[in-house]
This record gives structure tokens, sequence and C-alpha cells, in this order.
């Protein structure tokens, strides 16, 4: 084989991470597969063109599947039927890799549920990026994705995950980043430690660290663009529900039951409601868990 030859690639389903900004970050072995992928399957036809159109990686015959999330039922039977008469197939995210928040989990399924080899040939994710730039603890770490659209879904979801030990991190779009920002402080706590990247590898690279409430008044009033990634330290655990009643007690001493709930549950990652509802069985000296007749919790 000449150097100008293309690299045999093996038969099978080659899952291809991308770059998620800079077209550098990429790896000498993505580009090989590129190179040399009988089949070519991209969620965006145009950006995976355009980085192997930087590479200098001709389609020699080739062109670029479409696959995602609107054509996925109807892509895949073709994609599948070349996969198995053995043939290699390359799969790539728009950006970064694939299965993190992308199409291709059926895809990768079904080829897996057909005995058909997988392989992954890894590289940048920008969950992974932003995490390290975040200056939160990264010795254990949820992804959960974007969040559901509904409110009262984003509620539930997000009091899910106040509780977390460990670094949760969100994507979400930038249209709706103030939002998600607002919610946030309601589920986790205005003191909890977060940070916001976006535009990760990219020239406009930004990151905006402090409290929920520092990053959500350092955005206020912007427009965001690009890839926005959140992300909250973690939440308390262990014996925090049972130092709720002394927590409470120190904290009312010298703030107002809001700032107080506030304070409390981002040190301990307890749901703000339920310290909002023991801080007024607290105020009124009683213990019977329900709130008072008409109470609200301030908003």
């Amino acid at each position: 084989m000449s150097e100008s030859d293309p690299p045999s690639i093996p038969p099978g389903l080659t899952l291809v991470s991308v770059p998620i900004g800079n077209a550098r970050d990429v790896t000498l072995r993505a580009l090989d597969v590129l190179r040399g992928a009988e089949v070519l399957a991209a969620e965006d036809t145009r950006s995976l063109r355009r980085l192997m159109d930087i590479h200098g990686i001709p389609l020699n015959g080739r062109r670029i599947r479409p696959y995602h999330d609107a054509n996925g039922a109807r892509a895949r039977p073709a994609l599948m039927h070349a996969l198995g008469e053995g043939r290699s197939v390359a799969y790539a995210s728009e950006a970064g890799t694939p299965m993190i928040a992308d199409p291709g989990l059926k895809l990768a399924r079904e080829a897996v549920s057909a005995g058909i080899p997988v392989t992954a040939a890894p590289g940048p994710v920008a969950a992974v990026a932003a995490l390290t730039l975040s200056g939160l603890p990264t010795d254990r770490f949820l992804f959960a994705g974007f969040p559901p659209p509904g409110a009262g879904a984003r509620r539930r979801w997000l009091e899910g995950l106040a509780g977390a030990g460990a670094t949760v991190i969100l994507y979400e779009s930038p249209r709706r980043v103030h939002r998600l920002l607002t919610e946030m402080r309601e589920s986790f706590g205005d003191g909890r430690a977060a940070a916001l990247a976006r535009e990760v590898t990219k020239r406009f690279e930004e990151v905006i660290r402090g409290t929920l409430a520092e990053v959500a008044e350092a955005t206020h009033g912007r427009e965001l663009k690009g890839e926005v990634v959140v992300m909250a330290g973690p939440g308390g655990g262990g014996g925090a529900a049972e130092d709720l009643p002394a927590l409470l007690a120190e904290a009312l001493e010298g703030a107002s039951l809001r700032d107080a709930v506030d304070r409390v549950a981002a040190a301990t990652g307890c749901k703000r409601r339920e310290v909002y509802r023991l801080a007024l069985e607290m105020e009124r000296g009683d213990g019977d868990g329900g709130d008072p007749e008409g109470a609200q919790e301030p908003r």
C-alpha cells in the first residue's frame, strides 16, 4: 500500500469523535477512519465534509449519508445492510463524541444486537472539556444532558439532581439558559458553587465561575451564543438531613427566613422546598410537617 492509499478499516461500526470547535482537536485515528471507511454517516453532513476538507481527506467516490433524529428510522436500514455485508461504516456526531446527547444510540444498539463489531475512535466531548475548566470537583460528576421542556417536569428533574454528591453537568440552548439558571437557583440554592462555559475550544471561549447567584447575575441581560454547558458543584450527603434543624437554627440567627433557607439548601443539597417547610415549622414551634394555612414558598 502506498502512502496515498487509504488505510484499511475493519468491518463494523466505528463511532468517530470529532472536534467541538477547533478543527485541530481531531485525533489521527479519527482521520484514518474517515479516510478509509467504506461508508460514511454523520449527524450533520456539511460539518463532517468541512472537517474532511480542512484535513485534506477526499471522498473518493463516497457520499456522506445523513443520520439524525429526524431521519434515523429511514436511514438506519441502509446502514445496517452495509454492516451486514461486512463493510466498514463510520458514524460521526455533529460535534464531539457520538452517543453523548447524540442520535446515534439506536444505530449502535441495533448493530450490537445483530452481533456486528462496534468500536470507537474517542476524542472531544463538550461536557468533559467544560468540567476541566470549571474549577469544580472532578472526582465524581454526573452528566444529565438537556433538561425536559415542560416547567413542571424541569422542576422535578432539577430537584432530583439537587442532592447529587457529584458535580452536575447540563447542556442547554443559549435561548433558555437564563431560565435554567433561575430554576437551578430555586432547586439548588443561590449559594451552590457553579460555572457556565460556552464556545469551549473556539475563539470566543468563556468560562464564568462563582455561585449560582453570581453566575446568573454575570449573564443577566446578555445574549449568550454558541454551545452552553452549565455545571453545579456537589450537593451534601450523608447526615445532611439529620443536621437540618441545627443548621437552620444557626442560619436563622443572622438572616431572613428566605436567605437562611437558600444558604442551608445550598450547603446540604437538600431540596429547597423541604428546607423551607422545616424552617416554617421551627418558626412556629411545631412539628406537624405541614405548611401554615395559605403559606407559600417565596419565589
